[in-house]
């Protein structure tokens, strides 16, 4: 329940409620924020999204203690005339929507294109023209390659930070060849990002730009067949939670040798909302929200998880855990990957004090722990029920 004591800033002043317009409230990221602004503070939401499943429970019943501070609108921002009025009614406009799925990268790259440049052009554009401040979320993927990718395997210069940690004001943005359509996701990423910072600059648009470093827990991605269509590839904590989930090897494309960082979602929604709570510090900053301690290969997730989940389920692992498989054969032409994600903290900890405190297995536990509850009943539904011709 919210606090009736006045909270107060970074700096000691007291915080003004805000109405909050939160653009993708439905999903992942917006239900955890949703939840922390509700029960931690007095400000209200507008909350639009085409869906609001993952929302639900804070929607109903009217007896609940946050009743009358957050307020459902079903809308596509791709098309209807409500949304710049929903943003003129509020403060603070946070935009989480987003295709960000890379199977949907090769498969569908023109709705990743018009989904993360396109339909993210009004929201800027209405921030701008009405004085209204912009949370911008993006992603950890604007970076691209490494530099450190392109040097020898056996380059000691490899061992050099400056060659593969990723600082927001520093490091290049290295994409793969046009043909590899992996890409389209973060180039839309990046073109909306150079989109708001002129806004920011030729129109005085207060914003902040949000990148998130593979933020993992509880409500994250879908389970196919179950919470998602049956076809559909997730990203890697969901696939690799699909197939524990139904007793299948994890599938490692390509070795599973590329290196990424994790952080916890309730680690990282506190983050978020010092941002919001915090504009004179915030605006006009990129901040990377991550958790360098947190770092494996995609071969030492599964293998973690698989142990987690032993753990959680009482199930024993499968003799044979993991199956190497192809980027072709598992995301089809045109995929390419960068082989290092680890966000360099010096800006976010140094404007808002934010550091991650959840260490990788306990966020895999809560995360496993969640999914075998909600989920595992389900799968042995799905499974048993008799295969048609």
């Amino acid at each position: 329940m919210a606090s009736s004591v006045v909270r107060v800033d970074l700096d000691g002043k007291p915080i003004n409620p805000l109405t909050i317009c939160m653009i993708g409230a439905g999903g992942f990221i917006g239900s955890h924020l949703c939840e922390k602004i509700l029960n931690e503070t007095q400000h209200k939401i507008l909350a639009l999204d085409v869906y609001n499943d993952k929302i639900k429970h804070l929607l109903e019943p009217d007896s609940l203690p946050w009743a009358g501070r957050i307020q459902f609108h079903r809308i596509n921002i791709k098309h209807d005339s409500r949304l710049e009025g929903l943003i003129k009614m509020s403060d603070l406009t946070i935009n989480l929507a987003a295709i960000c799925t890379p199977a949907d990268y090769n498969t569908r790259p023109l709705d990743t294109i018009y989904s993360n440049f396109i339909d993210a052009l009004p929201v800027a554009k209405y921030c701008s023209e009405n004085g209204k401040r912009l949370i911008h979320f993006s992603t950890c993927e604007v970076y691209g390659k490494t530099i450190g990718s392109f040097l020898p395997k056996d380059s000691p210069l490899r061992q050099d930070p400056a060659y593969y940690v990723l600082k927001e004001d520093a490091s290049p943005c290295i994409f793969g060849s046009i043909e590899k359509q992996r890409w389209s996701y973060a180039c839309a990423k990046q073109l909306i990002e150079r989109l708001v910072y002129a806004e920011g600059a030729e129109n005085g648009l207060e914003f902040t730009i949000v990148r998130p470093f593979n933020w993992i827990g509880p409500r994250m991605d879908f389970i196919p067949g179950v919470d998602g269509p049956s076809e559909g590839v997730p990203r890697v904590l969901a696939c690799f939670s699909n197939a524990l989930l139904r007793r299948e090897p994890l599938k490692l494309v390509d070795g599973g040798e590329s290196q990424r960082t994790f952080v916890y979602i309730k680690d990282a929604i506190e983050a978020v909302l010092l941002m919001i709570e915090n504009p004179s510090r915030a605006n006009g900053h990129i901040f990377n929200v991550g958790n360098p301690n947190n770092e494996v290969t995609v071969r030492q997730l599964a293998e973690m998880m698989t142990a987690v989940y032993a753990n959680v389920s009482g199930e024993p692992a499968l003799e044979e855990p993991t199956v190497d498989v192809s980027s072709k054969e598992f995301y089809g032409e045109g995929y390419d990957d960068s082989d290092k994600r680890i966000p360099d903290m010096t800006i976010i900890n140094r404007q808002l004090g934010w550091n991650p405190k959840t260490s990788l297995w306990d966020l895999l536990d809560s995360t496993l722990t969640y999914q075998h509850k909600t989920y595992a009943e389900a799968i042995k539904k799905v499974m048993s029920q008799p295969t048609t011709s």
